[in-house]
């Protein structure tokens, strides 16, 4: 409905018919989650290595054939569809990080040696996403890492010593950013500076917000959008449609929808039966938790625009599979603790 909403008066720019695409893939992802929940989730870790060098070649046939939208090479044709290897590279990474800290018993705490390992796995991948570039993805990527490692058990000393290496680290990150992406990150700070251009996305976003007051303008009622005052409505900003439309008590809804579905999440981390359960489950909700958060933190200001979608809302298909594929592994842990 959101998606409908934000394109259904974009006839000449033919986004009116994407609601229907979105409802394919709502479809097929919803066949994908139903096979990984009654697929024994330790049989499906281990492919998790051959995923991962599946999603590899898809990530190194991105740079080489893929297409090209609104400047970022991200997409793969096949057939008479495209999709997006970086998203379901989230889906892989968890496999691959499940895995191997599950693999990897330890009897004290890890320190840096320990890790080297996983590190290089996610850093070939994030590395291969930023030249897409694909900023949001990579971030998401790192954050799972670092939250694996942490509930693998990290030492305090190697904690420290990571956070030393990653302030280190972050002038030769910073060099991998297209002009663009830095502009967005500098304009975080200061979004008045250039109304007009830089600043444009996050001031329009916080407008359409604002407009929605408590009760919204209703469904089909947002002028931000509908006029296109806001950008990148039906993806990256689609919580700012909905805000527009539905108002504070929506969004109020919204939140504490998604709150429960973590805290579920959570909840299946914390009983499952063994190791590798815990770190899958784990890993899903700390993919949805910094994409929710980062996502709506663009709309209001209070994070960058890194063109992250919001799981289950904006448009994409390749994003909604992955979203769902990693509820299926959710209720795969869950359904198995029985066991």
């Amino acid at each position: 409905m959101a998606v409908y909403s934000a394109t259904y008066a974009e006839v000449e720019y033919g986004l009116d018919n994407l609601y229907l695409k979105q409802m394919t893939w709502f479809g097929i992802g919803f066949v994908g989650m139903l096979i990984v929940a009654m697929t024994d989730y330790h049989f499906i870790a281990k492919g998790a290595y051959i995923f991962y060098a599946m999603i590899l070649i898809a990530l190194l046939l991105v740079l080489i054939i893929g297409r090209v939208t609104s400047g970022s090479q991200r997409w793969l044709s096949l057939g008479g569809f495209s999709f997006q290897p970086s998203e379901l590279a989230k889906f892989v990474m968890i496999l691959v990080l499940a895995r191997y800290y599950d693999s990897s018993r330890l009897t004290g705490p890890r320190k840096i040696r320990h890790i080297l390992i996983p590190a290089c796995l996610v850093l070939i991948s994030v590395f291969l996403i930023i030249k897409q570039p694909d900023l949001g993805t990579a971030l998401v990527l790192i954050f799972l890492f670092l939250s694996l490692t942490f509930i693998a058990g990290l030492s305090v000393k190697s904690v420290a010593s990571l956070s030393i290496m990653g302030l280190l680290a972050f002038p030769f990150f910073w060099s991998f950013l297209k002009d663009y992406q830095k502009t967005r990150i500098l304009t975080l700070l200061n979004p008045d500076n250039d109304p007009l251009g830089s600043g444009y996305h996050g001031l329009q976003s916080k407008i359409a917000i604002g407009s929605g007051k408590i009760f919204g303008k209703g469904i089909f009622g947002g002028t931000q959008s509908r006029l296109n005052f806001l950008p990148e409505k039906h993806t990256d900003f689609i919580f700012s449609v909905f805000a527009e439309e539905t108002g504070f008590v929506g969004v109020v809804i919204l939140l504490v929808l998604y709150f429960l579905l973590l805290m579920k999440g959570v909840d299946i981390a914390s009983r499952s039966k063994d190791r590798l359960g815990a770190f899958l489950a784990a890993g899903v909700v700390c993919v949805l938790t910094f994409s929710i958060f980062v996502n709506i933190g663009m709309a209001i200001g209070i994070a960058p625009v890194v063109g992250l979608p919001l799981p289950f809302l904006s448009y994409g298909g390749s994003a909604v599979v992955t979203s769902l594929l990693g509820i299926g592994l959710l209720l795969n842990v869950g359904m198995r603790k029985f066991e």
